[in-house]
């Protein structure tokens, strides 16, 4: 009898001191995790900020392929919302509390199942030299319940920081996937209405004609915004010429104007016209890098036809989106127009 008092006071001492260890742990937690993602940041915030991309994602969502999802009336932005339920992922949902844009989204999250909490979420978006640096924050606080949960199940950050390292690993991947995008359609034979353009021309070796573009193109655009000149459409690329054999090309970084513009006698910045030309016509959706199959196609769409190019006739690449203000390069607009007979 003296040795089962004793066995139970032993078992009264360890519960009292197993509460006591509970009871003194931390009354709030806070863990975070960064990855560096190759992306504009506007990209990667939108991404994040739109509810229904993060099954996508989601590392828990991975786990429960059979959950079901239901996103409120707005899923972007203030007040955007979804909830789930699973068997491996339980039950609760997410509202989005705070949102600035392409700076940070505040969110707040309520466990049902497997047990109830309320926790917050914190996204942080910073423009580094390599990316887009992302820092996924949870914080919260303990109860009685939770504390017990985590001393025998392990913490709280134990438990998820492997989900939020998977989840912006996954992050980075639709990222990089959604961005490679690209669609090219020939749109076949068109008539292009030409007209007048300021332009800037040079040669040089076809590796070096992204950066030469990119140097010229802003000058004839910077002119035209200077002197107030009206622009009557996208900047565009002639071609006057694609030596692949001497590694040579010639070209002319073209805007369009509303009429013809008269331009100083010693300015680099000079004055053309188009006159209307019958043209195959290539549609290029996505990054410049997808330029060359492009090209290919429409010259295989030519030759497929049996269409004749018009010697020494216009090959312009007309540029109708901006990519400052448009940073997804999956978005891209480009248009191929060759003159033919």
């Amino acid at each position: 009898m003296k040795a089962l008092k004793y066995i139970l006071f032993i078992l009264l001492i360890a519960i009292i001191g197993l509460a006591i260890y509970i009871a003194v742990q931390p009354n709030e937690f806070s863990f975070s995790r960064s990855k560096v993602i190759k992306a504009p940041i506007s990209v990667v915030f939108n991404q994040v900020d739109d509810l229904k991309n993060w099954p996508r994602f989601s590392p828990w969502i991975e786990k429960d392929l059979d959950a079901s999802l239901t996103f409120g009336n707005t899923t972007k932005g203030i007040n955007a919302n979804y909830a789930w339920k699973g068997i491996v992922i339980g039950e609760g949902s997410m509202k989005t509390s705070s949102v600035e844009n392409n700076k940070s989204i505040t969110q707040h999250i309520t466990f049902v199942k497997p047990f109830k909490a309320e926790s917050n979420i914190k996204w942080h978006f910073e423009n580094t030299n390599e990316g887009t640096k992302v820092t996924w924050n949870m914080n919260g606080k303990q109860d009685f319940k939770a504390k017990l949960y985590s001393v025998f199940a392990g913490s709280f950050e134990e438990n998820t920081v492997p989900f939020f390292d998977r989840g912006l690993f996954k992050l980075d991947s639709i990222i990089d996937k959604d961005m490679k995008k690209f669609s090219i359609t020939n749109n076949g034979i068109v008539q292009h209405g030409g007209g007048y353009y300021l332009y800037n021309t040079t040669s040089c070796k076809i590796g070096e004609l992204a950066s030469k573009m990119q140097e010229m193109l802003p000058k004839v655009s910077n002119y035209a915004m200077s002197n107030n000149i009206k622009m009557a459409g996208s900047p565009f690329v002639l071609y006057h010429k694609w030596d692949t054999n001497n590694d040579a090309v010639i070209f002319s970084c073209c805007v369009p104007t509303t009429e013809r513009v008269i331009t100083e006698p010693n300015s680099s910045i000079l004055t053309g016209q188009l006159h209307p030309f019958k043209a195959a016509k290539t549609s290029l959706k996505g990054n410049y890098k997808n330029l060359k199959q492009a090209w290919d196609s429409t010259m295989n769409y030519i030759s497929e036809n049996n269409l004749s190019i018009v010697e020494y006739g216009p090959m312009l690449e007309v540029y109708n989106t901006n990519p400052i203000n448009t940073p997804n390069p999956a978005n891209w607009l480009t248009e191929i127009f060759i003159a033919i007979e």
